[in-house]
């Protein structure tokens, strides 16, 4: 089977977890001996493929057009949709003109606007760009569910949210999970001696940025006698907060710009807690990472969180800085359960992922079958 992967263009120029997702899905894919292809730009020969797999709804800009052509070309199709809602954070967390938008529009407005924007300041222009100003973004994201076969959300409570959100009640879709890699985070094979100066930290990995909410982290360590480390780059549009995160931190903070998982996981291993308190998570891969790792985990209550990691991790609320700092304390305090390992260990392994993908692939092909017989 050949498969062609299609997602945002800036997948390898500005990583994220869909990067990684996308990456590890190829690699344990290809261990089932399927073939894929990663989209790049220029033209489709879709007589190459048995079918095209998108990637993220929340950009319909970059897949639209793509979802049209296969459609057009009579292609299964699949979506993995990694989708949630930031709009809490534009209400709360934006300021200025950002803000006041976010809480005079409704969502699907102020997320057209945010998209238009960045596409005339990054000269983000492609053969999608005027398909999606003239259809706007919730149109947009509703023609694409309606274009695709089969949905791959990454929890049963996301599957819940799209059918929910983009008003298609019976869509169909299965569950396939984020996941780990366990040859990379291997607790009992990591030599963490270069940072062995760090040791029971607590850690935040992630991409810095307002959603991420790392200067509420700043703030709720303060005064406490631990030691954070912030880990990752700021995202392109995020420069000025990445600059009031380091402005705001104070001796306790240290910053490191993004490394490769394998140095990763040697800061997974000395720490006693990692911070992930975004706005949302759909679960947000650096918990389960740590998890497997052996470390506490203080997370949002936002997103699909709590489907991964049950009572086994302490939630918090994105945006409060006095219970971010209940839960700092929380995670710091106690003592490691082992019970988070082995249900990360469990259930959330790429392999997994792989199996689940293969489903949904059959599932497509499967419809598209029944389809071309009637």
């Amino acid at each position: 089977m050949k498969i062609l992967f299609i997602t945002r263009p800036t997948i390898f120029s500005g990583p994220g977890g869909d990067t990684i997702q996308l990456l590890k899905t190829k690699q344990h894919l290809e261990l089932h001996n399927i073939s894929i292809d990663i989209y790049e730009n220029g033209e489709i020969d879709f007589e190459k493929y048995d079918l095209i797999h998108f990637f993220n709804l929340r950009n319909p800009q970059d897949i639209l057009h793509l979802v049209r052509q296969a459609k057009k070309n009579k292609k299964p199709t699949v979506l993995s949709t990694i989708w949630g809602s930031y709009y809490e954070c534009d209400k709360k967390a934006r300021k200025g003109i950002q803000q006041w938008i976010s809480n005079i529009f409704p969502e699907n407005y102020v997320e057209y606007f945010k998209t238009s924007a960045r596409i005339l300041k990054n000269f983000n222009y492609h053969k999608g760009t005027i398909p999606y100003l003239l259809k706007g973004h919730l149109h947009s994201q509703k023609e694409i569910i309606n274009l695709i076969d089969i949905i791959l959300p990454n929890s049963p409570t996301e599957l819940d949210r799209v059918r929910l959100d983009m008003n298609y009640k019976d869509k169909l879709g299965i569950s396939v999970v984020n996941a780990v890699d366990t040859a990379i985070f291997d607790y009992d094979n990591i030599n963490s001696s270069k940072y062995k100066h760090l040791e029971g930290c607590l850690l935040s990995a992630a991409r810095i940025e307002i959603r991420k909410c790392q200067l509420d982290l700043i703030r709720a360590i303060k005064d406490l006698p631990y030691k954070l480390v912030i880990v990752g780059k700021p995202s392109p549009n995020s420069i000025s907060y990445y600059e009031s995160c380091k402005s705001e931190a104070n001796q306790n903070v240290i910053f490191i710009e993004h490394v490769s998982q394998e140095e990763l996981a040697s800061l997974y291993k000395v720490c006693k807690a990692h911070a992930l308190i975004s706005w949302m998570e759909t679960p947000g891969l650096s918990s389960l990472e740590a998890g497997i790792m052996k470390s506490n985990l203080l997370i949002t209550n936002r997103g699909d969180t709590e489907f991964y990691f049950k009572d086994l991790a302490t939630y918090c609320e994105p945006g409060d800085v006095n219970s971010i700092r209940n839960g700092i304390i929380n995670v710091m305090e106690s003592e490691i359960n082992p019970k988070l390992q082995k249900r990360i260990k469990s259930n959330f392994t790429w392999q997994k992922t792989a199996q689940q993908t293969l489903e949904g692939y059959r599932l497509a092909l499967d419809l598209h079958k029944k389809k071309s017989n009637n």
